[in-house]
């Protein structure tokens, strides 16, 4: 079975639910499955090999969906374009995929230069050229349907690529297996049904999308909104009674601050999925109180999607678990194993590791690569964390990201959650620069509330107090606004190199 299948089968179960919703504009399955359908028929036609490549640049539109599900009907091979990285990385991706077909949303077309592909318009902006639209295609072929193909379930449903920040980004292969392994996971951990009303806030392109098949599996509904600001974001919840939607924490944490936040409705919210980044412990608690108790949280990377671990809501709202990432999810095994390949037992600090049907193929053209990755059926994650005798996941760290000062371990995460703590931080970032004494030095990067004035001296004060001198940033840069990725993640690596050269100055 194909991961399109979940959509398709749901098309003929519930034809006369709504699917989606975009304003006042209502979609059911059946027509939704009319459009999808067309499309993909399309799609074979434009380029009839299997397999074939197919990028899609777009922001969260209802063409970006229906590009989605024709691609998947069609038998081809996913290519995301985050319009938010810019013309440089998506050449370069582009470059490296080669795909045959290309969709882009008018307001983004020219993001792509890239003339290896038949261009589709999606949602048109000022002007289409000559390209090919996705309405006038698919009344083109309105009624047909594509080949069915039967493909092994090794075959790649997409090439989803890393975020680089610890270098050029790599093309990470997502088999069929893959992605039927995240969608039963996704069911079997957060018991998604048919009433169901999930908000695509966040990129299509990354974790967001991995919430849309298994709400349609089981007759739910996607709701578009308009631009995804953490004012609209919380009118939506209230006034689309949305009960999933998938964030990163910085965006919770500027939903947090917005005025009369205690006094709003979010009654229907059952899965606020908070995914990309660690949530410090503090916020879990105060947003636990404001979002229905709904605060939910799942750990995986791009080689293992979404969800090699998840957190409920009902084991998050426990106070030994407000650092956790939860326990393995019904198809994956994680383990923590140390330099040597051993599996360490529990409560014993190392890399954590992946195994199962959710761990990609490997690297795009990069067997060696792939071979330093996965050892034995294992990914290794680059992650520190410890294994508690619950089986609740403990995420320290990236290995690369660990201070060593003095020749004391300092992990960034640690001192992060002590900082979030502070009433005039609203976000920040911790991390090593080089010095002469200490080999390396803490250093903090924050933001603060907005009227708060915070000093350095009071900051770092605070941080002895709570934890001890060796953890203590030994500087504090205050800043407007924190380095993020294009899906709002704060960049540590980016940040370094923000105050990289001051900080060493000031060390010599």
């Amino acid at each position: 079975m194909l991961p399109i299948e979940h959509f398709l089968r749901a098309a003929v179960r519930f034809p006369e639910r709504i699917a989606v919703k975009d304003g006042t504009r209502e979609t059911t399955y059946a027509e939704l499955a009319r459009r999808a359908n067309a499309l993909a028929a399309a799609l074979q036609e434009i380029d009839p090999s299997p397999q074939s490549r197919v990028g899609i640049c777009a922001y969260n539109t209802v063409e970006h969906l229906l590009a989605w599900l024709a691609t998947f009907a069609a038998g081809k091979t996913w290519i995301p374009l985050n319009p938010r990285n810019g013309k440089d990385e998506l050449g370069r991706i582009c470059q490296v995929t080669e795909p045959g077909i290309v969709f882009t949303d008018g307001d983004c077309a020219e993001l792509i230069e890239y003339d290896g592909a038949h261009r589709i318009i999606g949602k048109p902006g000022d002007t289409s050229g000559d390209a090919d639209t996705l309405d006038g295609l698919i009344t083109r072929f309105e009624g047909k349907a594509p080949t069915r193909l039967d493909l092994p379930l090794d075959g790649v449903q997409a090439i989803k690529f890393t975020g680089g920040s610890s270098g050029q980004p790599k093309g990470c292969v997502q088999t069929y297996r893959v992605w039927n392994t995240c969608i039963a996971s996704m069911l079997a951990e957060f018991g998604f049904d048919r009433n169901d009303r999930n908000l695509l806030a966040a990129p299509m392109t990354h974790g967001t999308n991995t919430l849309i098949m298994p709400t349609f599996a089981v007759g739910g509904c996607q709701v578009f909104m308009g631009s995804p600001k953490p004012a609209t974001i919380l009118d939506a919840f209230e006034d689309e009674r949305i009960t999933s939607v998938f964030l990163p924490p910085t965006v919770i944490y500027m939903m947090l601050e917005e005025p009369g936040i205690a006094e709003r409705d979010f009654s229907a919210l059952r899965h606020l999925i908070v995914g990309g980044a660690a949530m410090r412990p503090d916020e879990v608690t105060r947003a636990m109180g404001i979002f229905n108790n709904a605060l939910e949280t799942c750990y995986g990377q791009t080689e293992a999607p979404q969800i090699a671990t998840c957190l409920r809501a009902e084991d998050w709202a426990e106070p030994a678990n407000r650092a956790s990432t939860g326990r393995a999810t019904l198809l994956t095994r994680v383990e923590v194993m140390d330099g040597d390949g051993n599996i360490l037992p529990r409560g014993e600090s190392g890399e954590i590791v992946i195994k199962g049907d959710l761990v990609m193929q490997g690297y795009l053209d990069a067997p060696d690569k792939t071979k330093e990755t996965i050892v034995d059926g294992w990914l290794h994650t680059g992650d520190i964390g410890i294994i508690d005798e619950r089986g609740f996941v403990f995420i320290k760290d990236r290995i690369r990201d660990v201070v060593i000062t003095g020749g004391f371990n300092v992990y960034p995460s640690d001192v992060e959650a002590i900082l979030g703590q502070h009433p005039a931080v609203t976000e920040c970032v911790v991390f090593g620069v080089p010095d002469r004494k200490w080999g390396e030095a803490v250093t903090a990067a924050i933001e603060v509330r907005d009227g708060v004035k915070a000093s350095e001296e009071e900051i770092v004060a605070f941080i002895k107090d709570k934890l001890d001198s060796v953890k203590a940033p030994k500087s504090v840069h205050i800043v407007d606004q924190l380095p993020r990725s294009p899906v709002g993640k704060v960049l540590r690596r980016e940040a370094r190199e923000m105050f990289l050269s001051n900080d060493e100055e000031h060390a010599a």
